[in-house]
């Protein structure tokens, strides 16, 4: 007979206070440990992880933006619990749907065999929590581990080990809800600092590369929105977790990194990227900055109006003709 599986969950977390005392309520009825991964969260998410048993918190101090650190440190940690594991690598704002709990598939995963990787649906919930959208892809968050090596890239990258080659267990029933655009001012603030990242990090990247995957959103069409099953928030309910419910707080920390970007970089170094359609002086008010001038609208008239074209254009981006303008701002004008 087979022995039993530990299953942990893998979790980094920054200043996650607004959804992550749901997620470790809900990841404490099927984990059997859960390791987060603090990176110097400034809001009580510690104070939080530390009120579950099943918790393991660690910190990572390491300052830069690097996927493969992040995520490392939580595999290292898990490497020191024995015996056989299933590795969970979920965000603090993914739920499974409750067919883990009624559906055969969960049974498919404790008993599959070391070596393979686990995926499911991804599923993007909308702000009213009465429709969702498919992720462009099925999403891999469990491993069965056979102590291969992580290997991944500094952003966008695997979040779980996935060997070449690996055996792939596609679940159908079971799929992982994302939270992170039912608080789309939240979402916003994440996307400005991913563009600003991508610019430092990327130099010779096209404002219009960056700008399109970091908007997907509004290129969702209505026919892709499909009704949130009531059952899908039920369960939770029932076991003391509403899901229905999202915490909204003003201030995001990725606005205070962008300003701190400013003051490293100067405005101008991220004049390409559609970030200005927000006031950035309110904003260095509201974190105590006195000068706040330095952090007016760098665009010209040009720049904005590439902006403008951008936005008008998300929804159909894909269309022959505007990919071919695309084109021409990139080709000739450098944008």
């Amino acid at each position: 007979m087979n022995k039993k599986k530990s299953v942990i969950c893998l979790t980094p977390v920054r200043n996650e206070s607004w959804i992550l005392d749901k997620f470790l309520s809900s990841s404490s009825i099927w984990a059997d440990y859960i390791i987060i991964s603090d990176q110097g969260s400034d809001d009580n998410s510690r104070d939080i992880a530390k009120k579950y048993e099943k918790v393991k918190l660690i910190s990572n101090a390491y300052k830069d933006y690097n996927e493969f650190i992040i995520r490392q440190v939580l595999f290292e940690e898990a490497g020191k619990i024995k015996g056989g594991k299933i590795l969970i690598a979920l965000d603090a704002d993914e739920f499974f749907t409750p067919d883990l709990f009624f559906s055969d598939e969960w049974e498919k995963v404790l008993t599959s065999n070391p070596g393979t990787v686990i995926k499911s649906k991804f599923v993007n919930l909308l702000p009213d929590l009465q429709y969702y959208w498919f992720g462009p892809m099925d999403l891999p968050w469990g491993f069965i581990d056979d102590n291969s090596k992580y290997l991944a890239g500094k952003i966008h990258t695997n979040r779980i080990i996935y060997p070449e080659g690996a055996n792939v267990l596609l679940l159908e029933k079971i799929k992982v809800m994302h939270f992170q655009y039912t608080d789309w001012n939240r979402m916003e603030s994440k996307h400005r600092w991913y563009q600003c990242w991508e610019r430092i990090n990327n130099p010779q990247k096209s404002s219009v590369r960056i700008f399109r995957p970091y908007h997907h959103m509004y290129a969702v069409k209505n026919s892709e929105l499909k009704k949130i099953p009531g059952e899908w928030f039920d369960y939770y309910k029932k076991s003391g977790i509403d899901l229905a419910v999202v915490n909204k707080y003003k201030y995001y920390y990725w606005d205070k990194l962008v300003l701190d970007y400013f003051n490293k970089y100067g405005t101008h170094f991220f004049k390409r990227e559609d970030i200005w359609y927000i006031n950035w002086e309110t904003k260095a008010r509201d974190y105590g900055y006195k000068d706040t001038n330095k952090y007016k609208d760098p665009r010209n008239f040009f720049l904005k109006i590439v902006h403008f074209w951008l936005r008008r254009t998300q929804y159909n981006h894909k269309n022959i003709f505007i990919r071919a303008v695309d084109k021409i701002l990139v080709k000739f004008f450098r944008v």
